[in-house]
């Protein structure tokens, strides 16, 4: 198919912009808002690409107004760019302020709303910068060597608190000054790489005093410690907070190096004094993650959350409350078997609003911290992603579902009708023809109800027949709720021709503690029965060909298409595994995160009196090679330090050794995900040249 304009390049400089940022401008193309044309509704790559990513949603503090971001995706160019935007609080008015080559990010009010400050590249490495609501009068504040990350002001803002990278361990160079040009890394301990990165530089977090327009730079809260703060890989602001009187600052840390670090989850809630310095540990004895402080308007409480066990990742995210006068804890989501995410404080200082996946849909409910009572405040096949207070009676919250990414809603607190204010992709969206998404309760081999998806063509037709694909959840512990994805987007798989079979088989979060940890310590058990009794049990209907049946999914998803593919009893004609785990024992000591192995694997395979951990290593995909009879892509980061890229060239390498029909697609510069555009497109073209082949 051909499509006009893919992703318009804005021309000229803005006169958003100071003088060098013109000068800038004029030489580089701004990757705007798309122009796509979608040909016959289909969705297709190019078009997933051309929509608008929006987040970061702030409310001002008069609650007047609303400042959030979006990126747009220059296939062309490969690179994303995200801008600024302004608008109402109830949608009217909506003005985008930033048209830069520079993305702008962490923007946030200040000045009672006169200002925003707001994080960008342009001079050279990301320093913090303000500017009027309208976009004028772009300033820089920070000089910050090296650059930040992040950064939250304190109430009064006479303070910030930044967060930048700080140098982490030895180098080479630094053991042999007359070797400068040696690239061997010299290791004597565990956690070197993490995620996609070696690991030779950590965040920390600085209070800085704001002189005017001007930042200095400021203190280490943790100098001289060798810890991170936030934590790696995904922590930022949220895992710092400002107490109401600017005298306080929470943080979150895991105080731990080394093997001790790859062992455990245990992090903790410190309070810092910025006067004294003095530091205090409120989850002392708490042994799994504490994460994500934040202070009661009044400043009396500090919530935040909090998982039970060390060294499990994926378990039960409980809401806490302490009474900082008194030292008090409470678990106020003890009777909620749920998660407790993106937590918010009302303004009554007595109750909270949090996200909570229940049943495969992500909604936000109010909890009562004195009696623990919990409401919810919106339904409906959506997944919500945050919230923030608005005006009397309302919420601004972020919402998208299996056929629209984010955009922004009120949401009344009353009755949780929710309005729609932002209207981002409306211009695509209404190009598309979506198919229709149906929640089906399927009976398991163990008796039990297991909520599956399943997505259907564009147009579909009963008296066709179609073929099937089974999309096998990563995680392992990860809800297949009402997700919009750019990479497994399953609206788009479905307008290639295919049915979409999603289930929540055992080991996911939203239905209950017990289905969640099920799936520890029985990889190639239960859940994989659960797959079969989903797809068999779709595959049963007059419109599936059932003799034309695939099966995919990313990372234990991968894992579980390579174990399927020794298993399926021939179901399947065609499998595409993304970053999996095919050889259990070769992943035990390739990985990092080593309290995630412990934990879901039960332990090292080298432990004979283990029967869990035998059990487990016994049904390691790599074991059933001599099984396998069917079609089989692999793609792989080489930049993956999670699960390694030698995981999938022992797959593909199995698969021809074996006779069997093999292809491999290896992304050098990638890691456990696909970031870049390009990279992205050229997966959409051959997961679906593959499948098309085999099952079309």
């Amino acid at each position: 198919m051909k499509y006009k304009s893919i992703m318009a390049l804005a021309l000229g400089a803005t006169m958003l912009a100071c003088n060098s940022q013109k000068e800038s401008v004029e030489t580089t193309p701004v990757i705007g808002k798309s122009t796509v044309k979608v040909e016959n509704g289909i969705m297709t790559p190019e078009v997933l690409y051309s929509f608008g990513r929006l987040s970061d949603v702030q409310v001002s503090p008069d609650k007047s107004k609303i400042l959030y971001g979006v990126g747009y995706v220059s296939v062309e160019e490969n690179k994303t760019n995200r801008e600024l935007f302004v608008m109402n609080v109830d949608g009217s008015d909506r003005k985008q302020i930033t048209l830069t080559p520079n993305s702008e990010n962490n923007a946030v009010w200040m000045a009672g709303g006169s200002k925003i400050a707001f994080l960008s590249s342009e001079s050279g490495s990301p320093q913090i910068w303000t500017m009027n609501p309208d976009g004028t009068e772009r300033q820089q504040i920070s000089d910050i060597e090296g650059g930040i990350s992040g950064f939250t002001f304190s109430p009064d803002e006479k303070k910030v608190l930044y967060i930048k990278n700080v140098k982490f361990g030895e180098r080479t160079v630094d053991m042999y000054p007359d070797l400068p040009k040696a690239s061997g890394r010299v290791i004597d301990d565990l956690m070197y790489k993490h995620w996609s990165e070696w690991v030779e530089e950590i965040p920390h977090s600085f209070v800085a005093e704001v002189t005017g327009d001007t930042i200095k730079t400021g203190t280490d809260i943790l100098e001289g410690e060798p810890y991170e703060c936030p934590m790696l890989p995904f922590g930022g602001t949220e895992q710092l907070a400002w107490n109401p009187d600017g005298k306080t600052i929470a943080y979150t840390c895991r105080k731990k190096t080394g093997l001790e670090y790859a062992v455990s989850t245990n992090s903790d809630i410190y309070l810092y004094d910025i006067e004294t310095k003095a530091t205090k540990n409120i989850t002392e004895g708490m042994m799994g993650y504490d994460i994500n402080p934040l202070f009661s308007p009044d400043g009396k409480y500090i919530a935040w959350q909090s998982m039970e066990h060390d060294g499990y990742e994926s378990d039960k995210n409980r809401l806490f409350v302490m009474d900082l006068s008194t030292g008090e804890k409470k678990y106020i989501t003890e009777d909620f078997d749920y998660n407790a995410d993106a937590i918010i404080w009302n303004s009554d200082n007595q109750s909270l609003y949090m996200i909570s996946c229940v049943e495969a849909r992500t909604h936000i409910y109010k909890v009562y911290i004195h009696t623990k009572e919990i409401n919810a405040i919106t339904s409906g096949d959506y997944d919500y992603e945050s919230c923030a207070l608005a005006g009397e009676g309302a919420l601004i919250a972020v919402r998208h579902s299996m056929s629209q990414p984010n955009e922004i809603y009120s949401v009344n607190i009353a009755d949780g009708k929710a309005t729609e204010l932002s209207f981002e992709n409306k211009d695509i969206l209404e190009q598309l023809t979506m198919g229709k998404v149906e929640a089906r309760w399927i009976e398991t081999t163990d008796k039990k109800k297991m909520l599956a998806w399943v997505v259907y063509p564009p147009n579909f037709d009963p008296n066709k027949k179609y073929p099937a694909i089974l999309y096998c959840q990563g995680g392992p512990q990860s809800t297949v709720s009402q997700f919009w994805s750019y990479r497994w987007n399953l609206q788009m798989m479905a307008a290639n021709g295919y049915i979409i079979v999603a289930p929540n088989r055992r080991g996911l979060p939203g239905f209950g503690t017990e289905w969640n940890e099920q799936i520890s310590g029985d990889y190639g058990g239960q859940n994989m029965k659960d797959y079969l009794s989903a797809i068999d049990a779709v595959s049963k209907e007059s419109y599936v060909d059932e003799t034309k049946l695939g099966c995919t999914g990313a990372s234990y998803g991968g894992f579980s298409v390579y174990w399927l593919a020794g298993n399926h009893n021939k179901r399947f004609k065609a499998f595409f595994s993304h970053a999996g785990i095919f050889n259990l024992e070769a992943q035990y000591l390739e990985t990092e995160e080593m309290w995630f192995a412990n934990w879901d694997l039960g332990g090292s395979y080298w432990d004979r009196n283990n029967n869990i951990a035998q059990r487990t290593y016994a049904n390691s995909p790599h074991r059933f090679v001599d099984k396998w009879d069917t079609p089989i892509m692999v793609s792989h980061g080489e930049l993956d330090y999670r699960i390694l890229a030698s995981q999938g060239m022992m797959a593909f390498n199995a698969a021809k050794l074996r006779g069997i029909p093999a292809r491999m697609l290896i992304y050098p510069n990638e890691n456990h995900w696909i970031a870049q555009p390009q990279n992205g497109i050229l997966f959409q073209r051959e997961f679906f040249r593959w499948f098309d082949e085999y099952l079309k």
